[in-house]
């Protein structure tokens, strides 16, 4: 991606640019998202063919905890004795001690859970460093990234920006941006579960846009130079989503049968958006537009339960 930065395709989920782990080749060999354990094989061997040597990595940062981010976290330090893990002080804790973090995936993920995320290793506690919001990590003479709290997505959640390429590493905060549709671009938030907050999500959007970076770098997947069009996009879809949870919300408060209509709706909504535009859905970005409603469904159905529960406060 020019600059010493590079992106390795973790195979998430089996399917090809769905998540990334990105490498930054400095004096302190850098890496940011380990995704999940079973994609640990792909992030070794794309380190190997960058001519990484493990003991040479300083810091591994995840933007959050969620599983397809940080849930290789520790099988990643094991095999990085030096490194340190960078992460959100409200994640630290449940990196250092997941039992909480396999409850809730195994809730959301049921008998899949294994295949998906199996084994999540405990992080020894000295070897995890939180970042405040603004602070600063020199990782060369010529490159600095500095941390940035942006809660929407989950309150455990920072983005990373990097002085040499003006770019931002933004996790989930601003949405997910497809591959596989051909030369379209497509950039929808993502609302899992379970700290989504409209919101907060917009106005993370917002300072990141008040940063005039030229790149932002998705979790999910690749880089993109159209910040514009990112923002654009994202802030258009949010209330769209919100509008179409509404709805659904009303007619059926059953929390798996809320979810599993409005995955629907949205997912309806969404190509029929692709087919106005003349994009090109390949299968992959079938399956991955198919699972990212049904997660950002049971998402937004989870906050509008808590609005609806405060509300009776």
């Amino acid at each position: 991606m020019g600059e010493r930065l590079y992106i390795i395709d973790d195979y998430d989920l089996g399917e090809p640019e769905r998540t990334g782990t990105y490498v930054l080749l400095e004096e302190k060999v850098t890496i940011v998202e380990t995704c999940a354990s079973p994609s640990l094989p792909y992030i070794l061997k794309g380190l190997g063919e960058l001519g990484v040597s493990l003991s040479d990595v300083a810091y591994i940062i995840v933007t959050h905890v969620h599983l397809d981010h940080a849930g290789g976290a520790g099988l990643l330090m094991e095999k990085c004795p030096n490194a340190k893990l960078i992460v959100h002080p409200r994640g630290a804790r449940h990196l250092i001690d997941p039992v909480k973090l396999i409850q809730g995936a195994r809730a959301v993920y049921g008998e899949q859970f294994d295949r998906l995320f199996d084994p999540i290793v405990p992080i020894p506690e000295e070897r995890v460093m939180t970042v405040q919001d603004g602070e600063t990590l020199q990782i060369s003479d010529a490159r600095t990234l500095t941390f940035y709290h942006t809660p929407g997505h989950a309150l455990h959640h920072i983005g990373i920006h990097d002085s040499l390429t003006n770019g931002i590493f933004t996790g989930d905060t601003i949405g997910i941006f497809y591959q596989g549709l051909g030369d379209f671009e497509l950039y929808l938030p993502s609302t899992s579960p379970t700290q989504f907050q409209p919101d907060a999500m917009l106005a993370s959007l917002e300072r990141i846009r008040s940063l005039h970076v030229d790149r932002i770098y998705f979790g999910h997947y690749g880089m993109s130079v159209n910040v514009q069009e990112v923002y654009r996009q994202v802030a258009a879809w949010l209330p769209q989503f919100l509008e179409m949870g509404q709805s659904v919300f009303a007619a059926q408060t059953d929390f798996p049968a809320a979810s599993a209509e409005l995955a629907k709706v949205m997912l309806a909504r969404v190509h029929e958006f692709l087919s106005e535009n003349g994009a090109e859905v390949s299968e992959s970005a079938q399956n991955v537009l198919r699972l990212d409603m049904e997660v950002s469904a049971m998402g937004l159905i989870d906050y509008l339960v808590k609005q609806a529960q405060a509300e009776k406060a």
